[in-house]
């Protein structure tokens, strides 16, 4: 993990039944903050912000990354579309040239 950017596009993974998405995600970061290798960043765009919210229990495991010094980053544009930039729990603001940045750095997991 630790030569990877997870890039975080969604508060709920997968494309069946939100509720059950939102638990799945939160497993995945729930076991993700419990590997020895952690990632180099988590970049989170379109409706992956969300998950840096109150509204997401995957913000707590988030916040705990950043603890451990994951970078965790929300893409300005899309936390300004959705209006969260005061609700963040986790992360820091960023940008797409950023997020390019680290992709040319390492390998981009992509979870939708």
């Amino acid at each position: 993990m630790k030569n990877k950017v997870i890039f975080l596009t969604t508060d709920s993974l997968g494309n069946g039944e939100r509720e059950l998405g939102s638990q799945i995600l939160e497993t995945f970061f729930t076991l993700l903050k419990q590997r020895e290798q952690l990632p180099a960043a988590v970049f989170c765009a379109n409706r992956g912000v969300l998950a840096l919210t109150e509204r997401s229990l995957a913000s707590v495991h988030l916040k705990e990354l950043t603890d451990r010094g994951v970078p965790v980053l929300a893409c300005a544009t899309c936390v300004d579309y959705y209006g969260v930039r005061e609700q963040l729990m986790a992360g820091e603001i960023s940008s797409m040239g950023h997020f390019m940045e680290l992709a040319e750095a390492y390998e981009v997991m992509t979870l939708a």
